[in-house]
């Protein structure tokens, strides 16, 4: 099996996650000039949008980073009548931060065709996909213009499928891990298995690298997805607390006082299934009963969510964090990714 390391152009198996919504230049250049894999997250964005983004990362390091897109599971609703009911149910958190109930947009999210043309365009070094299997004719192009893809799993099945398709490699994302779960077989309620006992089972299904990812925030971790067979790890909560995140103070404050018990998996903030703190705005809409299809539920609270961001109001956030929230205590993506690395087995 190529390693991993020679595969991706890196020095140390360490990837940074990306996040959606919450990733920063600082941050992926600050782990890509430091030997390891910076990730950058483009939910939401469009062409030019990501072109701009791909020449930023170019500018800040002159080392391979991965950006992320979400593939389409078929289910995602468009803007339709029922916008204006579920903006409304949503009313008292658009008061709580002044501003109105947003009105029905053209769009949710871009599409699909419009992202891969832009990252064609760009060529970034790697594309990491979440919620599917990349179509041959996006393996086949990425690999022409020397992209190198990884997908996720969250299953063995899903491990095998990517594998399959022809991936250069497989994140294997145990239900320990912060933000979505991004299962595509089956639905996500039925794809919880954690992390120490899904990557031995995926490192022993597939031919490809398997990069360990959930619950993984220190030495001790890593070196735990070594001796499962990993050929690195993927950490985001450990990152994001740092000062390169684009998470604001009352995030990082979030990380560092949520015990590992502290975490809910909920479909409250985007309508599809993701790990973060169980803050104020998460039990109202669990409460309400009131949650929209994906992709609406996310755009409809990103209308508050990004205001609230914006003046520190932690309590009307996504504060996602994995369960290994309690393990971030680095300040600095140095320190974070030194003490990652201190986890890597001699010899590796």
């Amino acid at each position: 099996m190529t390693d991993l390391r020679v595969l991706l152009g890196i020095e140390h198996p360490i990837v940074l996650g990306p996040f959606g919504g919450l990733s920063s230049v600082a941050l992926a250049a600050a782990v890509s000039e430091a030997g390891g894999l910076g990730g950058y997250g483009l939910y939401g964005y469009d062409g030019d949008r990501i072109r701009s983004t791909v020449a930023e990362l170019r500018q800040a390091t002159a080392r391979p980073f991965a950006v992320n897109i979400w593939i389409p599971t078929g289910d995602e609703v468009e803007p339709n009548a029922q916008h204006t009911v579920f903006a409304q149910a949503l009313e008292p958190f658009y008061d709580a931060v002044g501003v109105d109930v947003p009105a029905r947009p053209a769009r949710y999210m871009p599409s699909l065709d419009e992202q891969l043309e832009a990252i064609w365009e760009s060529a970034p070094p790697v594309l990491s996909v979440v919620f599917g299997v990349p179509s041959d004719d996006v393996i086949d192009e990425a690999h022409r213009r020397g992209i190198r893809v990884i997908g996720t799993a969250t299953t063995v099945a899903e491990a095998a499928a990517l594998a399959d398709a022809g991936v250069d490699a497989v994140v294997a994302t145990g239900l320990e891990a912060g933000g979505h779960r991004v299962s595509f077989l089956r639905p996500a309620e039925e794809s919880l298995i954690g992390t120490f006992a899904l990557v031995p089972q995926v490192v022993d299904a597939i031919d490809v690298p398997v990069i360990a990812a959930g619950g993984i925030a220190d030495r001790r971790g890593v070196a735990a997805a070594f001796a499962l067979g990993a050929s690195a790890v993927q950490v985001g909560t450990a990152f994001l607390a740092t000062a390169e995140s684009a998470a604001n103070d009352s995030h990082r404050a979030a990380i560092r006082s949520t015990p590992a018990d502290g975490t809910v998996l909920t479909r409250a903030m985007s309508g599809r299934l993701a790990r973060g703190a169980r803050n104020r705005a998460v039990r109202a809409i669990e409460a309400s009963g009131t949650i929209a299809p994906f992709p609406m539920q996310n755009w409809l609270t990103g209308q508050f969510r990004t205001a609230a961001g914006a003046q520190n109001l932690g309590e009307l956030q996504s504060l996602w964090m994995g369960q290994g929230a309690p393990l971030a205590a680095y300040p600095t993506a140095a320190e974070a990714f030194s003490e990652l690395v201190a986890g890597v087995p001699d010899g590796v």
